[in-house]
C-alpha cells in the first residue's frame, strides 16, 4: 500500500509545517465551542457583547474571507504557463489546486449572488481567516508540487478520480444546503432566524459544513498527501466546534417543535 508522503527534501521546515499543523487541529475544537474565543462573524459576530469600532459589512467580510484564496489559487493555476524563468519559484499546477479554485470561486458567487446578509463584522476576523485560506492553498499547492517532485507515481488515476468524484459530491451538497438557507432567509424578514429545514437539516444543525469536508477529503485523496489529510483534520476540528456552537444557538433560538434536542451537529446520528 503506497501511504501519503510528507514534505521532503525540506529539512526542518516540513517539521514545522507539520507540527503547526497538528496544533491548529488540537485546538481549533475548543476554541470554536468557546464564545469567547471562537471567530466573530456570521451570526457571531457580537456574540459576547463586544463591539467593534472598526467594522465591514457583512458581505464584503465574507468576500474578504474568500477572495485571497481564490486569487492565490489562480496565481498558482496561472502563473506557471507563463513566468518561464527557472529561478521563479512556483509550484507546478495541479488538480489540487484547481479544485481549491473551483472551491474559493464558488464561496465568493455564493456571497455575491445567494446569501443575504444584514449587519456589520469586525475587521480583524475576517482578515485572519482569509489569510489562513490563502495559506492552506499555498500549503496544498506546495504539497502537491513536492510530491509530483519526489514521487511522481504515488497518485494514480483512480486517486484523481475517485478524489474528484468525492469533491464534486461536497460542492453540491454545500451548495444544495446552502440554498436552502438562503431560500428560508428571503422568505422571512431579514430580523428573524428560521429553523433551517430539508433533506440534512432533519439531522443535524451544519450539514453544509459536513459537505465542506468532504469536499476537502476528496482534495486530499487527489493530492495523497500527509499534510493535505492534516488540512481536512484541522477544518474537522474547526468545523466541528463550529457546528457545536451554531447547534447550541438553535436549541436557545427555537422552541423543541422545531428544532429537537436530539438534533445532532454534524454527523447524522453520531455527533
Amino acid at each position: 500500500m503506497n501511504l501519503p508522503a510528507t514534505f521532503q527534501g525540506t529539512s526542518y521546515a516540513g517539521h514545522v509545517i507539520t507540527a503547526l499543523q497538528l496544533f491548529v487541529t488540537a485546538t481549533s475544537f475548543q476554541t470554536e465551542t468557546n464564545p469567547e474565543t471562537r471567530a466573530q462573524y456570521s451570526k457571531f459576530s457580537q456574540a459576547n457583547g463586544k463591539v467593534p469600532s472598526a467594522t465591514w459589512p457583512s458581505r464584503f467580510s465574507m468576500m474578504v474571507i474568500y477572495t485571497p484564496a481564490l486569487l492565490t489559487s489562480l496565481v498558482f493555476l496561472l502563473a506557471p504557463s507563463i513566468v518561464k524563468e527557472p529561478a521563479v519559484l512556483l509550484p507546478r499546477s495541479s488538480l489540487a489546486t484547481a479544485l481549491c479554485a473551483i472551491h474559493f470561486a464558488k464561496r465568493c458567487l455564493e456571497v455575491l449572488f445567494l446569501h443575504s446578509y444584514s449587519g456589520r463584522t469586525d475587521r480583524a476576523t475576517p482578515s485572519l481567516i482569509g489569510v489562513f485560506y490563502a495559506l492552506t492553498v499555498v500549503l496544498i499547492a506546495f504539497a502537491n508540487d513536492n510530491a509530483i517532485r519526489h514521487d511522481p507515481d504515488g497518485r494514480s488515476d483512480m486517486k484523481r478520480v475517485v478524489g474528484s468524484t468525492i469533491f464534486a459530491i461536497g460542492l453540491l451538497g454545500n451548495f444544495y444546503h446552502h440554498y436552502l438557507l438562503a431560500k428560508l432567509r428571503s422568505c422571512n424578514t431579514k430580523s428573524k432566524y428560521v429553523a433551517p429545514r430539508g433533506c440534512l437539516f432533519e439531522f443535524v444543525a451544519c450539514p453544509h459544513y459536513l459537505f465542506e469536508l468532504v469536499g476537502w477529503l476528496g482534495i486530499a485523496i487527489v493530492s495523497h498527501q500527509l499534510n493535505v489529510y492534516l488540512v481536512v483534520a484541522s477544518m474537522s476540528s474547526y468545523l466541528g466546534g463550529r457546528s457545536v456552537a451554531q447547534n447550541d444557538f438553535n436549541r436557545k433560538t427555537f422552541d423543541v417543535r422545531e428544532w429537537p434536542r436530539s438534533r445532532k451537529n454534524i454527523v447524522p446520528f453520531l455527533f
